[in-house]
């Protein structure tokens, strides 16, 4: 393992380059420009989140990888083609009956999935070509074909089709069927099945496939496109004229139909409403957007901004964001969020030019990011969106290639100074209920084809997933928080005061459902720093111990993690689920399964992914009650909650550990 690299990293690294993120990390190991790939780099936001995804041998007391890729005994999935058993070992979901299974599902999870199965036991799509499964997907919308579950079946076309049919292709096909009759669009269902050698629909349903309606033919072809509208709408909106282009080309078109399918009335009016949703925004809107700061944690802070409601990051917002050179001053630019390195370079020379500091412009200059621990990475000219991809502590550099290995973190990040928390004036109640607060907001804010964006495509997405990393920075900054509170603190009641206020506070998060700060919390004051101070545990109530005994038990990760699994079964929504792990099981069920078998998609996997993106769905199926007070107190203690200062180099942290009780006590 390279230098300074985290487990979870090296539990990611296996997974393939899905994953991988151009410009995130490999621990401790500069990424030299001219050699750095996207497949040897790992997104820090994932680094900390560590005991979770260990557990330990009973025989060794080792601590081993869960369900690791190389184990001599990996967990059974589905066959390529999605038909065979899906058995994760020691998990509750283990059995032999050889049912098809998720490892991420509960068993009352799974039971919808038995709605996709056709009387004869086959699944309803068995793989095929994109293009034919976009035609498949027609004929059950028309009420040809599934119709007990056409809802299901097109909303796991919408929700994964960009994993095997681009958004460019999806659209095309949909106006070429639009344009066809009905009794060719028949043959072509036709013409389909016979390339596959039948085993699909029977002679009686060909017959009926010919002579299907035509305006039922195009109402169905409208109804997908509505839908696809509705799920993308946002990514649509962020594209602006090219997204419009097609909403507009089948507008026009089901206009020049009206006068033979007057039926279509209603349909041809909600497409001009759809064009008008998707038409760039007013110059007002465009200058209110302007006129906001978008805050990302620890990068550019503002106090008023802070306690401002979280809202959806879109690619084109404008942030404020400091690149340091590496004397360690800096510039601040103004950028957009999903903007290249190369053009975030231009803004660093442009501000370097008419600076006093700089007497000479620098030359080639790349851009770096260093971490509080002096791990580097070195971003390519072509990346995107880099600015929710750094750490919790980590900051952007632009230097000169030869400059690389000179760079040092700032020295605010290598040196602390002891002193009491501001915890100890604030109550664990209100700490929590700001905890959950913001939590809930950033959890709204993520798309649920993020999750499927960022397992699935890695730097290839045409969509960022840039409000889930920002979820995963925030489940990180939260472990570090818990550690750093404590290990500031010098005086050992105080420090055992803490600790049990932390403990109350994760105890009040699983009471309100949040389990993204449960966990975090629960895994803070794990961190081998805190759980090495003997004599700070030692002063803890018993009561607290045991309390913290049975929360160290739901993180524990055996048994394909039971002790969650079965916790977050028993909840209803709104809740907050811990995101790390929704992202292992997505990774697991892309890298276990085969997406495609030659041309043919594995439809079975697809099926199974939106599963896992409908019971995300479900958790934020109702809404959270937000906490409105504004006196001075409960200001102050979001402000705190919103900005935590933290340290999240664990040499530092242990080094602080055994200042406070040395190895020796």
């Amino acid at each position: 393992m390279p230098a300074g690299m985290k487990p979870l990293e090296k539990f990611l690294k296996k997974q393939t380059t899905a994953l991988t993120r151009a410009g995130g990390f490999v621990g401790g190991v500069a990424d030299k420009a001219s050699g750095g790939t996207g497949a040897s780099r790992r997104r820090a936001s994932l680094s900390r989140v560590v005991p979770f995804f260990r557990e330990t041998s009973p025989e060794s007391g080792q601590a081993r990888e869960v369900f690791s890729p190389d184990s001599e005994d990996p967990p059974s999935w589905p066959s390529a083609a999605g038909t065979g058993p899906v058995s994760v070992p020691g998990s509750a979901n283990s059995s032999g009956s050889g049912d098809v299974r998720s490892p991420s599902l509960s068993s009352d999870e799974q039971s919808s999935e038995a709605s996709l199965v056709t009387e004869g036991g086959g699944t309803p799509l068995h793989p095929d070509t994109p293009d034919n499964l976009t035609l498949a997907v027609l004929d059950s919308v028309a009420g040809k074909r599934f119709g007990h579950c056409t809802e299901t079946l097109l909303d796991d076309f919408m929700l994964t089709h960009p994993i095997f049919l681009t958004a460019d292709r999806l659209q095309q096909v949909l106006l070429q069927q639009f344009s066809l009759e009905g009794d060719r669009g028949g043959r072509e269902g036709e013409r389909r099945e016979e390339g596959r050698g039948g085993g699909g629909r029977g002679g009686d349903e060909d017959v009926e496939a010919a002579m299907m309606d035509a305006a039922e033919r195009k109402q169905a072809v409208l109804n997908v496109a509505f839908r696809y509208l509705d799920t993308y709408r946002e990514l649509l909106q962020e594209e602006g004229e090219r997204s419009n282009c097609f909403p507009k080309e089948l507008y026009l078109c089901a206009v020049q139909e009206l006068t033979r399918y007057p039926e279509l009335v209603e349909d041809v009016l909600k497409l001009q409403r759809w064009t008008e949703i998707l038409h760039c925004p007013s110059e007002e809107e465009k200058e209110s957007r302007k006129k906001q700061v978008r805050p990302l944690f620890r990068h550019f802070r503002r106090i008023d901004a802070c306690l401002q409601p979280r809202e959806a990051f879109r690619g084109s917002d404008e942030i404020f964001c400091r690149v340091y050179t590496p004397d360690h001053s800096y510039v601040t630019i103004r950028s957009r969020l999903s903007c290249r390195v190369g053009e975030i370079l231009a803004l660093v020379r442009e501000k370097l030019q008419y600076s006093e500091d700089q007497p000479v412009l620098p030359g080639n200059l790349i851009l770096v990011a260093v971490t509080s621990a002096g791990e580097k990475a070195v971003f390519r000219p072509s990346d995107e969106a880099v600015f929710t991809t750094l750490g919790v502590n980590t900051h952007l550099f632009a230097c000169e290639p030869s400059e690389l290995d000179s760079l040092l973190p700032l020295p605010e990040e290598i040196h602390w100074s002891p002193g009491d928390s501001k915890l100890h004036d604030m109550s664990a109640e209100e700490v929590s209920n700001q905890l959950v607060v913001f939590d809930w907001e950033l959890f709204s804010c993520v798309h649920e084809v993020e999750f499927v964006c960022y397992v699935f495509h890695g730097e290839q997405s045409r969509w960022r997933p840039l409000n889930l990393e920002l979820v995963l920075q925030r489940c990180s900054e939260v472990q570090h928080w818990v550690a750093t509170e404590i290990l500031q603190c010098q005086s050992l009641p105080k420090r055992i005061q803490l600790l049990r206020k932390f403990i109350k506070i994760a105890a009040l998060c699983k009471q309100q459902q949040d389990l993204l700060s449960f966990l975090a919390v629960v895994l803070g004051l794990d961190n081998p720093a805190v759980s090495r101070l003997r004599l700070t545990w030692e002063g803890l109530p018993g009561k607290f111990r045991k309390q913290f005994q049975q929360f160290e038990s739901i993180a524990d990760p055996s048994r394909n993690h039971k002790s969650y699994r079965d916790l977050i079964t028993s909840l209803r929504p709104p809740l907050i689920p811990f995101t790390p792990l929704l992202l292992k099981d997505l990774t697991f069920l892309h890298e276990s399964c085969k997406t495609f078998h030659g041309e043919l998609v594995n439809f079975e996997k697809m099926h199974k992914v939106a599963e896992m993106v409908r019971i995300i769905r479900r958790y934020r199926s109702s809404q959270l009650a937000m906490d409105t007070e504004t006196s001075p107190s409960h200001l102050q203690t979001k402000a705190y909650v919103r900005q935590l200062q933290v340290i999240d180099n664990q040499n530092l942290l242990f080094d602080m550990s055994c200042k406070l009780e040395p190895k020796d006590t």
